[in-house]
């Protein structure tokens, strides 16, 4: 059970970049997010109605939720699908796996967590490897200011996928029941894109075609509702640390796709960047044997 739900995180979070990238062109991208995460919002608050399971919380906690909502489901979202207009969608997801780090750099910020050997080397790995990956755009005589955008735009909206986090570790520490939690927060986040829609005066469109609308449906069904319910199953079962190595995968997914559809070319400093902010990663989450055998020993051994 525990390998099928981490394929499913991988394969599906691996696979909404491009998904995003179908959904460019015609409709506005504040549109787009905002359709996106009402689906989604509407489908899973259905769900946890019909199963009795939503939770009910007080306002000071809906706040929070509407702070997350912003965070991940709503801004963070319009600067993805903004920064894919400017760079591929694989690369918008290898810059999206930094928010490990940017996790570890929020956590010293937010709750006083120590900075420690591990955080340091993982952040030099991921900045250094960032600009292996984009080093023949800022190399060239002619640099791409376009490039560089989408990779601002990128790492803003990791930073506030980040942010976001953080809020639903308020919501953990709080007892708060995750999946009522997220469903509140895809509601806010609707909303809140939905009033900046309004106030930008941006006409509701809605492109028919096929492409569209099934990026669209796979965005609200499989990215939002499946692909976050598969993932808190898997933390769930086996912590939330282990599950994160799947975020490790999320990169080799999306280039691969990238590489089939948008003709991404690799290069040498490319395949160095990516391989250093994989191992960035990776620093994070590496547990030495030892350790881990000591800790399940000393759970064993506690009284029932």
């Amino acid at each position: 059970m525990n390998v099928a739900l981490y394929a499913i995180t991988v394969l599906i979070w691996g696979t909404t970049w491009i998904a995003i990238a179908f959904q460019l062109g015609e409709v506005p991208v504040t549109l787009s997010v905002f359709y996106r995460f009402a689906l989604a919002a509407a489908l899973l608050l259905l769900w946890l109605l019909a199963t009795r399971r939503l939770q009910r919380i007080g306002a000071r906690d809906h706040l929070f939720c509407a702070l997350q909502g912003m965070c991940v489901f709503c801004l963070n979202f319009y600067l993805f699908y903004t920064a894919t207009g400017y760079i591929t969608s694989g690369l918008n997801s290898v810059v999206f796996s930094m928010a490990v780090l940017f996790n570890a750099v929020n956590g010293v910020f937010f709750f006083r967590q120590a900075i420690t050997s591990r955080l340091l080397v993982a952040v030099t790995l991921g900045f250094i490897g960032m600009v292996c990956l984009f080093w023949p755009d800022i190399r060239s005589e002619t640099l791409d200011i376009g490039v560089l955008f989408g990779l601002g735009c990128s790492l803003l909206g990791t930073y506030g996928f980040s942010l976001g986090n953080m809020l639903s570790l308020r919501h953990q520490r709080r007892g708060l029941d995750l999946l009522s939690t997220n469903a509140y927060a895809m509601g806010y986040g609707a909303l809140i894109m939905l009033i900046i829609v309004l106030i930008s005066g941006v006409p509701f469109v809605l492109d028919t075609s096929p492409a569209y609308l099934g990026a669209l449906l796979y965005l609200a069904v499989f990215g939002s509702v499946i692909g976050f319910g598969a993932y808190f199953a898997l933390v769930a079962r086996i912590g939330a640390g282990a599950a994160a190595y799947a975020t490790l995968l999320f990169p080799l997914v999306a280039l691969s796709i990238s590489t089939l559809f948008e003709d991404y070319q690799w290069s040498l400093p490319a395949l160095i960047g990516l391989a250093m902010i994989l191992l960035g990663n990776g620093v994070m989450f590496y547990k030495p044997r030892r350790k881990a055998v000591v800790a399940e020993m000393a759970d064993d051994s506690a009284p029932a």
